[in-house]
């Protein structure tokens, strides 16, 4: 991808300020962060409704990257690089990506519906791989900025496209389909995803169907409610209707495969399609359809689908062995791909040795050299230690690689190489599913557990960045990863918080902040309840104490002058209304006193807790907190020879007081997803799923009993689940004898009996399952909200009590 500045000018309508003289763009970004910027890079600072991009053009600038589209130039910056002012950078990016798109005039296939988009997607680029060089947009990469990105991928060598188009809100799709212009559009599966964006089910519909405006056909599953708002030729196909253009009869089903017989233009053929269940086969038959449609022969599509899999869209940081961190992206290898697996290896790296395991790399359309050189400088760029690739073809384009150790296949690789040699690195295993890296990461990956606790990091990202709106730019934050970031993982969460450029970690003891030093965090950390006996380890791993009393204080001074230190950083705790720790106001002259002149430390910052910001009927007493803090921190900050940060603001005090916020606030729990009211969960995005499957189905008589003390007598006969998970994971045994359910497949089973230390029995009477179904303990149904009602508690306590014997298991979509 490259192009000339001067027709970017012209297209966004932009103010020069600035040298773009013989200027070429060669790659185009959004993400300060990553390790692909560089002098041919053009950045976009785009605006949300929770970031602003514009505050990370100075560091963009110290990196090597001068070329900027913005809304405004940062102070003091308009002389040290070139500008393309806009008004709307994110539309700016759109009307680039639009232009781009207009040269090339090959056809693009255009995807939507609530669900299945990428499934489709990935499954069409695999069936027509053999007939045509396709370009697709990465992932599910289907946003107002997701698909702009995808279009820079393509070049003049693709002569097919797969483009995916989603949506959240009315007006949306207009612009995604002046981007995409598709010429053969899918309609998949319309379900109640972002319903809430919409006045009515007719209202969306009408919204995704204005995508297939300028389409010369549209494909979907027979739909009478769709199909009245198209004004496209439409080829559809039904299970159920014999006078669709297709029309199918499932045939047979065993061994997890199914038996289509498919009726088209009065001829019949069977395929084998490798699923059983009704959302796979429908997915399955839309992309029959379609190479049906571009008349592809029925032989070639039978033998195409038996080979279908599952598909995996979502990269995924796991424990390994030999205390290693793996990324697990085992069933794609492409270049755009591959540049965001780099940037999730940098984000969640535990050691400073970084590791690929890379497969011969498919980008249809790119020659070999040009494919491979990319790749090399890719790879150069994130600086990676050891480069491992598997494949003929990879094997002789990247021999100048520094540290390259080749296979010619993925056997090869697994007969020959010691595991032995993977010690404390993070690994980035990125292969093509033909090669079957699956059985790399097994190879490397911890014993696994059938009960995983799943952490959605782009969930934990945006609601960082939904707390950062309701902040001014200059306001620090510091994030509480405490108790093992609230149960979800204390290091791996750090990391995150580190790349997302948070000011400060927050722990509750020395020793939590000593791992996250030793796993290589480097931010600035306040323990908040330090021990005396702490206070060496603290200094040993630059750790800073919050200081409560006077006792602790003298202790701390008495250390530091020993060790004949100098302004070692400490953070005081003044108690303005929670009666928990801190100096109340008859401490502070004896407090100021010892501060007075006291070379040996200084006061980085002030603070107190709020305790009641989650209840806003308690408006006068945190009014009156504010101001007890507001007069006692500025006794101290008198006598002070620097002005420290001050913060009183927790995360229902971001969220109900923004006012108060001063220098600095602190985010806890609503960065996993929990407010403490209805209005502000409405806003956050679920971050941890707790996972696990059937062991055993039975069936239980009338007149027996289920669990310990047979708290559960059977009236009628049930079909009986075993979940393997218990109270020793964290599952509290009070949410078992019916108040509490799991979800498989969707529907909810209830548990019956006492839940057991290892395992619990569910309902499973009117749901079709078998054993290793999956099964739902909580996420966004039943969510720990609801489970903590029910429980007496708070949501806290749900959470910080999974087990840590639990597996965590990190993912990016």
């Amino acid at each position: 991808m490259t192009f000339d500045i001067a027709n970017i000018v012209k297209e966004i309508n932009a103010q020069i300020v600035g040298s773009f003289d013989n200027y070429i763009v060669d790659n185009i970004s959004i993400d300060s962060r990553s390790l692909h910027n560089n002098s041919g890079t053009l950045f976009f600072a785009l605006k949300g409704q929770n970031h602003d991009a514009h505050n990370y053009i100075a560091s963009l600038i110290k990196k090597g990257v001068f070329h900027f589209v913005v809304e405004y130039i940062p102070e003091h910056l308009a002389s040290k690089a070139n500008f393309l002012i806009v008004e709307n950078t994110t539309q700016a990016l759109q009307q680039i990506a639009a232009y781009y798109r207009s040269l090339f005039d090959f056809p693009f296939i255009g995807i939507t519906g609530s669900n299945g988009k990428t499934i489709v997607k990935e499954w069409l680029n695999f069936l027509l791989s053999p007939d045509y060089n396709i370009v697709r947009s990465p992932k599910s990469y289907n946003s107002q900025v997701g698909v702009p990105l995808s279009i820079f991928g393509i070049n003049e060598h693709h002569n097919l496209g797969i483009f995916e188009a989603g949506i959240s809100q009315k007006g949306e799709m207009k612009k995604l389909e002046k981007i995409i212009l598709p010429k053969i559009g899918i309609f998949t599966a319309l379900g109640n995803a972002h319903d809430d964006g919409f006045g009515s089910r007719e209202e969306k519909i009408i919204e995704k169907t204005s995508f297939f405006k300028n389409c010369e056909i549209v494909i979907l599953e027979q739909n009478s409610d769709v199909e009245k708002h198209l004004k496209n030729a439409v080829f559809n196909w039904s299970f159920d209707n014999e006078n669709a253009n297709i029309f199918v009869k499932i045939v047979n089903q065993n061994n997890g495969s199914s038996t289509l017989a498919i009726h088209f233009q009065k001829n019949t053929f069977q395929v084998t399609v490798p699923f059983t269940d009704n959302i796979a086969l429908s997915n399955a038959m839309t992309c029959i359809a379609t190479l049906l449609f571009l008349k592809i022969q029925p032989d070639v599509i039978a033998e195409r689908v038996t080979r279908l899999y599952p598909v995996e869209i979502r990269l995924q940081a796991k424990k390994g062995i030999n205390n290693c961190v793996l990324i697990d992206d085992s069933y794609s290898s492409d270049y755009q791909s591959l540049k965001m697996a780099l940037d999730f290896l940098e984000q969640q790296k535990l050691h400073q040795k970084k590791t690929i395991i890379l497969s011969d790399v498919f980008q249809g359309g790119f020659p070999l050299e040009k494919l491979y050189t990319k790749v090399a400088t890719a790879i150069q760029n994130n600086k990676i230690d050891r480069v491992i690739v598997i494949g003929e073809t990879i094997s002789k384009h990247l021999t100048d690689v520094p540290n390259l150790i080749a296979f010619q296949s993925t056997s090869e690789f697994l007969q020959q190489f010691n595991t032995q040699s993977f010690q404390n690195e993070t690994i980035l295993i990125k292969g093509a599913r033909s090669f079957n890296f699956d059985e790399i990461v097994v190879l490397l990956e911890e014993k696994k557990h059938e009960t995983v606790l799943e952490i959605n990091l782009d969930a934990i990202s945006y609601n960082l960045n939904f707390y950062k709106s309701k902040l001014n730019p200059a306001t620090k934050v510091m994030v509480m990863v405490k108790a093992f970031g609230y149960g979800n993982g204390g290091y791996e969460i750090a990391k995150l918080l580190e790349h997302n450029k948070v000011d400060y970690l927050g722990v509750a003891f020395a020793d939590e902040g000593v791992e996250l030093r030793k796993a290589g965090i480097t931010l600035p950390i306040i323990v908040l309840n330090p021990e005396n006996s702490s206070f060496n380890a603290m200094m040993a791993y630059d750790l800073e104490p919050e200081i409560y009393s006077i006792t602790g204080l003298r202790a701390f001074l008495q250390l530091a002058q020993q060790k004949n230190v100098s302004s070692y950083p400490i953070h005081i705790k003044l108690d303005t209304g929670m009666h928990r720790l801190g100096f109340e106001a008859k401490h502070l002259d004896e407090l100021c006193e010892l501060l007075h002149h006291n070379n040996f430390i200084e006061v980085k910052s002030i603070f107190s807790h709020l305790a009641a910001s989650d209840d806003t009927s308690f408006d006068n007493f945190t009014k009156l907190q504010f101001e007890r803090f507001t007069e006692n921190s500025n006794r101290i900050i008198e006598v002070l020879k620097n002005k420290p940060i001050r913060h009183i603001l927790n995360t229902s005090g971001i969220f109900n007081y923004p006012e108060y916020q001063l220098e600095m606030a602190r985010l806890g729990i609503g960065l996993y997803g929990i407010g403490n009211s209805e209005i502000e969960n409405q806003k956050l995005q679920n971050v941890s799923t707790l996972k696990s499957v059937i062991s055993q189905i039975r069936i239980v008589e009338p007149g027996e009993s289920i669990g310990y003390s047979r708290k559960y007598l059977l009236k009628k006969q049930l079909k009986v689940a075993t979940i393997p998970v218990g109270y020793a994971d964290g599952i509290r045994r009070g949410w078992g004898n019916e108040k509490g359910y799991v979800l498989i497949h969707n529907q909810k089973a209830a548990i019956l009996g006492n839940i057991c230390m290892d395992m619990l029995m569910v309902d499973v009477t009117s749901i079709e399952c078998q054993p290793s179904d999956e099964v739902i303990i909580f996420g966004d149904s039943p969510n720990v909200i609801e489970i903590a009602k029910t429980m007496n508690t708070i949501p806290y306590e749900i959470l910080t009590g999974i087990s840590q014997r639990v597996k965590r298991v990190f993912f990016k979509n």
